[in-house]
Formats: structure tokens, C-alpha cells, sequence
């Protein structure tokens, strides 16, 4: 399976919704298990991380080589290609998969965030570098003789969500949503139609209409 070329405009599209909008016309159009679990969380809550999804798992290794290990990460931030989201299942909770110089890597590479079911590290330089990173804790320990990846642009499970290569990421202060790739444009047009009727909405209360008068006039509150 190879990666889905990324749409910049839709993108960017949805880096100007929000998660919350997306979620309810998802659910509105009768999608489950597509938000992440609430650990992960942006290290910066207010830099939205929006694109299509290039994704890697990987696994605890004992006793592994240090070179080995090292050689497969800097192998795996050459794969991903820009204008993409690298998603990581780590399956394990006590490494960072992470740090300065793969965040900086990426970032200078056109990879337009990263989201790790997992640990980060370094975070006082990727906050400084201002490169979009989601993880669940922070940790010093690294993949040093410690983590192999195992596959790549392959669909992996975080929490009750499948993210698939080329579905869409959109993580923001609330969280995290996954996209369908094929039903991203249709997604994306319609939270913004419902981004321009909650404009309304606002508009009608802050001019002292009823919140219920507000929600009969646009169905939406």
C-alpha cells in the first residue's frame, strides 16, 4: 500500500475547522469510533495539526542492537512523505518515540505533524521549534536498543479508531479526529457549512434572540 498524495487545499481546509465541528457532522452522518483517546494531547493545544495520515507501528525489542535500532528510526522519518501526518502505534507505554532532532527532521522534510499513541521526549526544543506533536506522557528514555519498527503506511488501531494511510488527522486543543480518506472533501464541506451556520447562531444570541428561537431559526446550537 502506498501513500495517498496529499490534497494541500484540503489540508488546509481542515486545519481552519475545528475538532469539535468535525466530530458532529461525523456522527450527524453516522461515524463511530473516529476520535482518539483523550490522553493524546497536542504538546502546543493551540497549533492545529491537520493532513492526511502516513502511519508505522512498531514493538519493544530485547536486547537490540543500538545501531539497528537507530538505523530503522532515521529509515523511518525518511519515509514519510511531506504534506503528511506521521501517526505511530508504539504499542508500548514506556519509550519516547520522539524527540529534537527527528521533530526537526520532519518539520524541515515537510511532514506536517506527528501523533504517537506513546511517549514523547525533548520537549522543551520541539515546543521551541514549534513543530505540531500529540502524544500521551513525556518520558527521557528513547528507542535506543529498545524499539523496532514493523510495518509501514499499513492501517493501525489507537484506542477504538482505525487510522488508515491516507485518512485525514485533525488534532486540536479537544483532541483528535480521523478523517475517511474518500469521505474527507464531503467532510470538510460540510463542517464548514455548519462552522458558517454556528456564525449565524452567535450573531442572532449576541443580538438577544432566545437560544431556543436561535436554534428553531438554523437547527443547530
Amino acid at each position: 500500500m502506498t501513500a495517498t498524495p496529499p490534497q494541500p487545499d484540503l489540508s488546509d481546509r481542515l486545519g481552519n475547522c475545528y475538532t469539535g465541528v468535525v466530530h458532529d457532522v461525523m456522527r450527524d452522518q453516522g461515524f463511530s469510533a473516529f476520535t482518539l483517546p483523550p490522553e493524546i494531547r497536542l504538546l502546543q493545544p493551540e497549533r492545529r495539526l491537520a493532513g492526511p495520515a502516513y502511519t508505522v507501528s512498531g514493538r519493544l525489542v530485547q536486547g537490540a542492537n543500538a545501531d539497528d535500532t537507530l538505523m530503522a528510526w532515521t529509515g523511518l522519518l525518511g519515509r514519510v512523505p511531506p504534506g503528511h501526518v506521521l501517526v505511530c502505534q508504539p504499542h508500548n507505554d514506556a519509550i519516547a518515540l520522539m524527540g529534537e532532532l527527528s521533530a526537526e527532521t520532519l518539520q524541515l522534510r515537510g511532514v506536517r505533524g506527528y501523533v504517537v499513541d506513546g511517549g514523547c521526549r525533548d520537549a522543551d526544543f520541539i515546543l521551541r521549534l514549534g513543530f505540531p506533536v500529540a502524544c500521551r506522557f513525556l518520558t527521557p528514555r528513547d528507542i535506543v536498543g529498545n524499539w523496532l519498527p514493523d510495518a509501514f503506511d499499513q492501517p493501525v488501531m489507537i484506542g477504538d479508531a482505525t487510522v488508515a494511510p491516507g485518512d485525514y488527522v485533525l488534532s486540536d486543543r479537544d483532541g483528535t479526529v480521523i478523517v475517511p480518506g474518500p469521505s474527507a472533501p464531503d467532510i470538510v464541506a460540510r463542517a464548514e457549512a455548519a462552522i458558517a451556520t454556528e456564525n449565524l447562531v452567535r450573531k442572532a444570541i449576541l443580538e438577544g434572540v432566545h437560544p431556543q428561537d436561535a436554534y428553531r431559526r438554523y437547527g443547530k446550537f
